[in-house]
Order: C-alpha cells, then sequence, then structure tokens
C-alpha cells in the first residue's frame, strides 16, 4: 500500500501535552490504538483519540498486538502504535517492526520525548557541561532483560561519564555497588526521578553513599530513572567551565568575535 497505515508513536513521559505535535495529529487521525497500557496515561487516548478503537497492550503478546494492527491494516483503518517516552530507548519495537516487515506492512516512527531528558527537566540540570561530561550514557542493570558482558554497570562506570540508568530502581544496592567499581566516589551525587511530568512525579537526591537508603524510605521501586555523575554538582557548586558558544571574543560562523 503507498499509504503508511501504522505509526509507532512515542508519547513522551507522562506529561499530555510533551506528546509532539505530529504525534498527535496522528493520534487524532487513528481508527485504531494500540498502547502501552501500563505506562502511558489513558487519557492521552482519551482527548487524542476520542473515537478510536482502543487496545490496552499491556496484558496483550507479540502476536496479539501484530495482530491488531495487520486486522486494522487489512481492513484499510489507519493505527497508531503508542509508546511510552521514545520508541527507541527499551521500546521493544524492532520486534514489532519485524513482523509487520514479514507481513509486508509499511510502518513509520514518530519520535517522542524520553523519560531521560524529562528527568533532566525536572532537575534544571544539563547533563553535558564544560570540563566536566561530554558524554551521557543511557544503559540498565541486568535483570530479567540480561546485558552483555562489556556493558556491565562497572564496566562502563570506568568513563565517569553522566550516566542515565533505566529499569533499575528496584536493584539501587547493587546498582550502588556496580558504580562504586568504576570511576565513581560514595561523594558522587545522584538523583532519582520517579514518574517524571506524572503529577505524582517524585525526586530523591543524594550521593552514593546515601542513595539506596534515601530511595527506599520513600517506597520508589518502579518507573524511576537513576542519573549519576558530576554535572549534578553545578547548581550547587557552580559551573567549573562555561561554554564558548556564547564567549564575546570567540568567534563562529554566525558571529565574530569581540577582542578583549
Amino acid at each position: 500500500m503507498s499509504d503508511t497505515l501504522v505509526h509507532f508513536i512515542g508519547a513522551g513521559p507522562g506529561d499530555a501535552e510533551l506528546i509532539t505535535l505530529k504525534g498527535a495529529r496522528l493520534l487524532g487521525e487513528a481508527d485504531v490504538v494500540v498502547y502501552a497500557g501500563s505506562l502511558v496515561d489513558r487519557e492521552l487516548v482519551r482527548t487524542h483519540a476520542p473515537n478510536a478503537e482502543v487496545w490496552d497492550s499491556a496484558g496483550m503478546s507479540l502476536e496479539d498486538t501484530t495482530g491488531v494492527l495487520a486486522e486494522a491494516v487489512a481492513r484499510g483503518r489507519r493505527a497508531v502504535r503508542l509508546h511510552t517516552g521514545d520508541p527507541a530507548i527499551y521500546g521493544a519495537i524492532q520486534e514489532q517492526m519485524a513482523e509487520l516487515d514479514r507481513l509486508g506492512i509499511g510502518y513509520a516512527v514518530v519520535p517522542g520525548v524520553s523519560s531521560a531528558f524529562a528527568a533532566a527537566a525536572t532537575l534544571k540540570q544539563e547533563l553535558t557541561l564544560p570540563e566536566v561530561t561530554q558524554t551521557v550514557i543511557l544503559t540498565r542493570l541486568a535483570g530479567r532483560t540480561p546485558v552483555p558482558e562489556r556493558e556491565r554497570l562497572s564496566e562502563i562506570a570506568r568513563i565517569g561519564a553522566t550516566m542515565v540508568i533505566y529499569l533499575s530502581v528496584g536493584m539501587i544496592d547493587k546498582v550502588v555497588d556496580e558504580l562504586l567499581q568504576g570511576a565513581y566516589t560514595r561523594e558522587t551525587p545522584v538523583a532519582v526521578v520517579a514518574k517524571a511530568t506524572w503529577p505524582d512525579e517524585e525526586v530523591v537526591e543524594g550521593t552514593l553513599a546515601d542513595i539506596a537508603a534515601k530511595v527506599a524510605a520513600a517506597g520508589i521501586a518502579k518507573q524511576a530513572l537513576i542519573i549519576v555523575g558530576d554535572v549534578l554538582k553545578a547548581r550547587r557548586e557552580g559551573l567549573a567551565a562555561v561554554s564558548r558558544l556564547y564567549d564575546r571574543q570567540f568567534s563562529h560562523g554566525c558571529r565574530e568575535g569581540i577582542p578583549s
């Protein structure tokens, strides 16, 4: 078929206004919506697709969701597969796209706002700072889904960059143990953001020495990101350096620097 009838859409981290304009438009045009009900607010679907046939994928298998999308296409109906955050990060969409490829069904992907960046916005924190780090690592601790040996948290912690750790807050003690085997110390600052941008969002801040106890006291066991790194010192201790981008003495393609 020439027209794409299936769209994978990132719904954003929680706040219904953080879906993209394109995502909201396509959701509004959909006849069938399969949404990740355990993570995406049902109100988002009610608001943007009030007349669509809606399926909650929380209790569905890959075969089930593929069947719903394939049937929609066979009937000439427009379908949306709505994922939380951005579907490229822990979205399990590659296997879904592989199934549509196998069936010869065309599709497109619309990106969304990742919870990593929503959490940074909540903290009012830039994740890369001059002379601190220019690298952000998105990762997770091994759980029911294994992690390659070379990507063990203790291994990549040697880099010492800003790290955003998904799907691991329920194992925060192990996270701390592995991070301390790398470049981080007990004084390294950590922030845990639970349900970023949701009405019941919660933030817990500390260091690797005390964050596990603070998270346990707060009762946070899921739907939370762990952000660790020296960039988190900036709002408390000030900036180690500033970007040259806005330095009046620095020339670039859009501005001639002013000599001191």
